[in-house]
C-alpha cells in the first residue's frame, strides 16, 4: 500500500496493549516505540490534583477496595474524587478487569501483578518533555478531561484546570503538540470561548447509548451535524465501527463520515484499534492498518499497540522495501 497523506499514530492510555494502562512505564514504552502522540484521561482529586486515570472510579485497575474499605459510594465504587493524591498514590495498578475480577484482556500483562502507580498529569507530561529532550523527537500529547459535567456537578471545572495546567508546561495554541478532546460539546465550547484556549480541539463521538454527555452523536454523525462543530473544533474522534465494517473487507465506510469532517476541514482520528480483538475476516494489523489508510482515509488512529501500526504503516510506505 502507499500511504497517500500524513497519517498519525496515537498510544491509547500508552502502550497499553503491553503494559497497564496509563502508567508512566506504559508511556515510556509507547515513547521507545516511535508514536506521534500519547494520550492521556485525566480525572480531579478531592484535594484537586490532576490524575491520569480513564475511569472516574479506580476499582478497575488498582486495588483502591481492598486498601480502602468502606470508602465506597452507594454504587459500589470508589471514585478518585473521593481520594486525596496521597491517598491515591498509595494504590497499586493492574491490567484492567471487568467487574467479577477477570481481565478485560487476557492475553496482557498479569492481571495480578500490581506493580505500577497512578501518575499525575504533570508527572507524564515532565516524563514526555525529558524523553523529548533526550530522543530529540516531538512526541505529543492527546489529552481528555473525564466527563467535564459530572466534574462540574462535583464542583470542579475540570477544563479550566487541565487548560491551566497545560499552559504551565508550555501548551497554548493550535502549533504546539497538544490536543484538547472530549465527548462533551459544551465542554470544548467552554475551553475555546470561555477559556479563550487556543489548543487544538476535538470532538469526540460515540454512541448515544453510552450516555458520555448529552451531546446529540447521532446529530453530530450527518452533514449538518458536523457543519455546527466545524468552526469550533479542529477535528472529530468517531468510534472505528462508526467509519468501517471490520466485519467484511467489501464494505468500508459505513458513513461516510470521514468524506464530510475532512471536506469542512476537519481532520478524523477514530477509536481503538486493537491487535487482540482484529476481526478474522480482516485479517493481520497490516491488512487494517492499509484499509484505514488507503481506504477509509483517516488521518489518524488511536491503538493499544502502536509497535504494530507503526510497522505496518512503513511497510506500507516502502512496499517490497525495509
Amino acid at each position: 500500500m502507499k500511504t497517500k497523506h500524513d497519517f498519525i499514530v496515537i498510544a491509547h492510555r500508552g502502550a497499553s496493549g503491553y503494559l497497564p494502562e496509563h502508567t508512566l512505564e506504559g508511556v515510556a514504552m509507547a515513547h521507545a516505540m516511535g508514536v506521534d502522540y500519547i494520550e492521556q484521561d485525566v480525572a480531579v482529586t478531592h484535594d484537586h490534583a490532576l490524575v491520569v486515570l480513564h475511569d472516574l472510579y479506580l476499582d478497575a485497575v488498582s486495588d483502591v477496595a481492598a486498601r480502602f474499605p468502606g470508602r465506597a459510594r452507594k454504587d459500589g465504587r470508589h471514585y478518585a474524587i473521593d481520594f486525596t493524591l496521597d491517598e491515591i498514590k498509595s494504590l497499586r495498578v493492574h491490567e484492567r478487569v471487568k467487574p467479577d475480577g477477570q481481565p478485560e484482556f487476557p492475553g496482557r500483562f498479569p492481571h495480578r501483578e500490581s506493580l505500577f502507580r497512578i501518575p499525575t498529569l504533570a508527572e507524564e507530561i515532565t516524563l514526555i518533555q525529558g524523553l523529548n529532550r533526550s530522543s530529540g523527537r516531538d512526541v505529543g500529547i492527546y489529552i481528555e478531561p473525564k466527563s467535564p459535567a459530572w466534574h462540574t456537578a462535583q464542583g470542579r471545572d475540570i477544563v479550566k484546570q487541565v487548560i491551566a495546567e497545560l499552559s504551565y508546561f508550555g501548551y497554548r495554541d493550535r502549533q504546539d503538540k497538544a490536543i484538547l478532546q472530549s465527548f462533551d460539546t459544551h465542554s470544548l465550547e467552554h475551553a475555546r470561548y470561555h477559556l479563550e484556549s487556543d489548543l487544538k480541539l476535538v470532538q469526540l463521538i460515540g454512541e448515544n447509548s453510552w450516555g458520555e454527555s448529552d451531546s446529540d452523536f447521532d446529530f453530530l454523525r450527518t452533514a449538518e451535524g458536523l457543519k455546527s462543530i466545524s468552526s469550533l473544533v479542529d477535528g472529530i474522534g468517531p468510534w472505528l465501527l462508526q467509519l468501517v465494517n471490520l466485519s467484511t473487507k467489501r464494505t468500508v465506510d459505513i458513513s461516510g463520515l470521514t468524506s464530510l469532517a475532512q471536506q469542512m476541514g476537519m481532520f478524523v482520528h477514530a477509536y481503538t484499534l486493537r491487535a487482540d480483538e482484529l476481526p478474522a475476516e480482516i485479517g493481520d494489523m497490516q491488512s487494517a492498518v492499509d484499509l484505514l489508510i488507503n481506504r477509509v482515509g483517516l488521518d489518524g488512529i488511536f491503538t493499544d499497540h502502536p509497535d504494530q501500526v507503526l510497522r505496518a504503516k512503513s511497510a506500507g510506505s516502502n512496499p517490497g522495501g525495509q
